[in-house]
């Protein structure tokens, strides 16, 4: 990379975030920023803002804007409150906009950046999950480029790039008459060997406790039941444009092999790495060329072995309810996705037992109707019915806090 590129971090204090700038830090050569957007840590984006000095900063929480604003007296940034606001940022023209927010509240930005024409790096698999026929029908009209950041979709994109042979083809375009079927892999979580008896009286300390990454609360109890997976399979559908049947997932404890595509010659191609987020992040961000950032190499010997096993769809109902609602289509990802996000919050909050997370899930599948999305409003509308759907089978679900 010769030119600097400009970069806007959606969900700034983050996780996602945060990888990010720490490249961003690594090669300040080669990146500058031009905004930052968080939800409510004002003192963490103010540091932020201190240290990258961008153009604008976002803060979606209105009420922490005296606090934010009485940290950045001696600096010259331009500060932007609430949604609306912090979702035009995302329509800034960059070079690339890092898509970091978590959950459903990062759509509007990242439909923003599509319809902008923008580069995404997309790190928020809820936008797809929710409203993937909308997102991918807008990118394709208005010419928007998007570039996985998941680690297992990442991992399946850099193995489609090196298929095709070059980097200017985009997701879903390749001959895909030569492809079998994609893999994604998933670590099993912290319950994998739990005794199934047991897992009802599990903990939200327990299911935070991931083997292999450092992640937020929220997708971290997802990995534990492997709604996560779930997840990425509907997204996966979405950016390789395959179908359910071609995107299979293998539990690989050992998280080396992020992903695999299998061709109908029997070869199969697979990227592996540690279990680092700066991996995908670095790839994205520098596409279609490479960063060289990593300080060791990826160490077969002491791993020693890579396992791989078939998902237990009786350990992992959720995993089961999201592959079926990618069979059903329609709304009924969405419906998921906003159902899900409600147990987990209520089990992080000790209202229901782990094993009900599920089960709320369920219920709110089986209430719901069938319907279409076609634009953002409906998807907010189905997002927001389905969460009043879902606090009510929680309340249902509480007397089995410890069955």
């Amino acid at each position: 990379m010769s030119v600097t590129k400009t970069i806007t971090v959606m969900g700034a204090t983050g996780s996602i975030g945060q990888s990010t700038l720490a490249l961003v830090r690594q090669f300040s050569e080669l990146f500058s920023v031009q905004a930052l957007v968080a939800g409510s840590d004002a003192e963490g984006l103010a540091a932020l803002a201190r240290e990258f000095r961008p153009k604008m900063i976002g803060l979606h929480d209105l009420t922490k804007l005296d606090q934010l604003r009485s940290a950045l007296t001696d600096i010259d940034v331009e500060i932007i409150v609430g949604e609306a606001g912090c979702t035009q940022i995302a329509a800034s023209p960059v070079d690339m906009v890092v898509a970091g927010i978590v959950g459903i509240a990062g759509l509007p930005s990242v439909l923003a950046a599509v319809q902008s024409g923008q580069t995404i790096a997309l790190a928020n698999k809820e936008a797809l999950v929710s409203a993937g026929g909308l997102v991918m029908r807008e990118a394709a009209r208005c010419g928007a480029h998007i570039l996985p950041v998941d680690s297992e979709h990442n991992a399946v994109f850099q193995c489609w790039q090196g298929w095709n042979g070059h980097a200017s083809k985009q997701l879903g375009q390749a001959d895909t008459d030569l492809l079998s079927h994609i893999c994604l892999t998933a670590s099993g979580g912290p319950f994998l060997h739990t005794p199934l008896d047991d897992l009802p009286a599990m903990t939200p300390q327990q299911a935070v406790r991931h083997p292999n990454w450092s992640m937020g609360q929220k997708i971290s109890v997802d990995s534990a039941t492997m709604m996560n997976k779930g997840l990425e399979v509907i997204e996966a559908y979405w950016l390789f444009g395959l179908q359910p049947d071609q995107i299979e997932v293998l539990i690989h404890p050992q998280q080396a092999v992020h992903g695999m595509i299998y061709f109908r010659d029997g070869s199969v191609l697979a990227q592996l790495a540690g279990a680092d987020m700066r991996t995908p992040i670095s790839y994205a961000l520098a596409w279609p060329e490479r960063l060289q950032w990593a300080d060791t190499r990826l160490d077969l010997s002491a791993i020693g072995q890579l396992s791989f096993e078939a998902v237990d769809m009786q350990r992992f109902p959720c995993f089961a309810l999201a592959r079926q609602a990618l069979r059903d289509g329609g709304a009924a990802p969405a419906i998921l996705n906003a159902a899900n996000e409600v147990a987990v919050a209520a089990f992080l909050q000790g209202k229901i037992g782990f094993t009900r997370i599920a089960a709320v899930v369920d219920t709110v599948l089986d209430q719901s109707a069938s319907a279409q999305i076609d634009s953002l409003e409906a998807v907010m509308a189905i997002d927001a019915a389905s969460r009043d759907l879902a606090l009510a089978a929680v309340t249902k679900n509480q007397s089995y806090l410890s069955d």
